[in-house]
């Protein structure tokens, strides 16, 4: 596959960078995060009328590829608002003719279940059918990222014919929003109860499977994305610091013991940067002609680019630390935002254990 992007995307790409650079300094990202809130709440008006918001729905003009550059950005940014939620349940929006651009939460995993996904025989949130076609949800969903900034939440729920998507909007009758203390602040975590709480229907029976396999396909993917941004701003805090910090009269870039761990970042990001273009290109693809990439591939692609992404943003994070000394242990510095966002996705949408293993089974077969 020769894959590169188009001059437009590049395009959006460096405008997105000046924007985020602009606006989230790093002192700003403490103010946000440790804010009531949680999230910046006046930038989502400014995403939706950039365009970013609803990019490769029917009338966004965009496809996942768009979207990609924009997870990136936004992880390198740490940008504190719901755009990968967004993005992530978008198929589901779609399908049901639901607005794209109000900030949306996914509510998929279980209590005591794995993060992020259910198996559809574990679902046990409950839709059932009510008068004029609407339905009414009971039960409760765990670890739902950006819950607090979410004004509409696609749950996933078990009715007759398997497990559907469903639109709840925030508020909502019978609804509760909980949210935890988490090691990310930029991006909170909530439990939503859900006791005969109205809801619309977005995709049900057959339908719904293939937009629950679109969704953790997306889910995986923007999670790599994002995962590639946060170890290549981390990779620049430490290729700064190495080269103008001294100790002992000399830059300490040039102590092996430095610029090697430095190197071993930098070896790690651009693999996971390859395999998350790959999977991006994958998901477009099939989204786009599903004859041309199939499931089984972009589903290895996803898994891949996801355990690989996570861990080189994890690894990278860790070396940023170490490089920068007593200051990246300090709470001020924002090495330590970055790395509590590479610990939350590594552990979300499956393990790197557990995506390894789908692609060794694989190999093995």
């Amino acid at each position: 596959m020769d894959f590169a992007f188009t001059t437009d995307q590049e395009e959006l790409r460096s405008a997105a960078r000046r924007m985020l650079a602009e606006r989230y300094p790093a002192q700003r990202l403490h103010e946000v995060a440790d804010s009531g809130p949680g999230w910046d709440v006046d930038v989502w008006p400014r995403l939706v009328d950039l365009g970013w918001v609803g990019l490769s729905a029917p009338d966004g003009g965009g496809s996942f590829l768009d979207e990609a550059v924009l997870l990136e950005e936004a992880g390198a940014a740490l940008l504190p608002a719901p755009l990968l939620s967004t993005v992530v349940a978008l198929p589901a929006l779609v399908a049901g003719g639901a607005d794209p651009t109000r900030p949306t939460a996914l509510a998929w995993a279980e209590p005591a279940g794995p993060l992020a996904f259910a198996a559809p025989d574990r679902v046990a949130t409950v839709a059932t059918a009510g008068g004029s076609g609407g339905w009414t949800l009971t039960g409760g969903k765990d670890d739902v990222a950006d819950l607090g900034a979410a004004e509409q939440v696609v749950v996933v729920a078990r009715t007759d014919d398997g497990p559907a998507l469903f639109l709840v909007r925030l508020p909502a009758a019978g609804s509760t929003v909980t949210m935890r203390s988490t090691t990310d602040r930029t991006r909170r975590i909530g439990t939503l109860g859900l006791d005969g709480t109205p809801a619309a229907a977005l995709a049900t029976g057959a339908q719904a499977r293939a937009v629950l396999e679109a969704v953790a396909l997306r889910a995986r993917v923007a999670l790599a994305l994002e995962s590639v941004g946060v170890a290549q701003r981390v990779f620049e805090l430490a290729a700064e610091h190495a080269k103008t910090r001294e100790q002992f009269g000399r830059v300490i870039g040039t102590y092996q013991g430095v610029s090697h761990r430095v190197a071993d970042a930098y070896v790690r990001l651009e693999l996971a940067r390859s395999l998350a273009y790959r999977a991006a290109w994958a998901v477009a693809t099939r989204e786009g002609d599903a004859d041309e990439v199939s499931a089984h591939e972009a589903t290895l692609a996803a898994a891949q680019a996801k355990a690989a992404a996570a861990d080189a943003a994890v690894f990278g994070a860790e070396a940023t630390i170490q490089v920068l000394g007593g200051t990246g242990f300090t709470w001020e510095h924002v090495a330590q935002r970055y790395y509590k966002r590479a610990l939350g996705n590594q552990s979300w949408a499956g393990s790197t254990a557990s995506l390894r293993a789908l692609v060794a089974a694989d190999l093995l077969d």
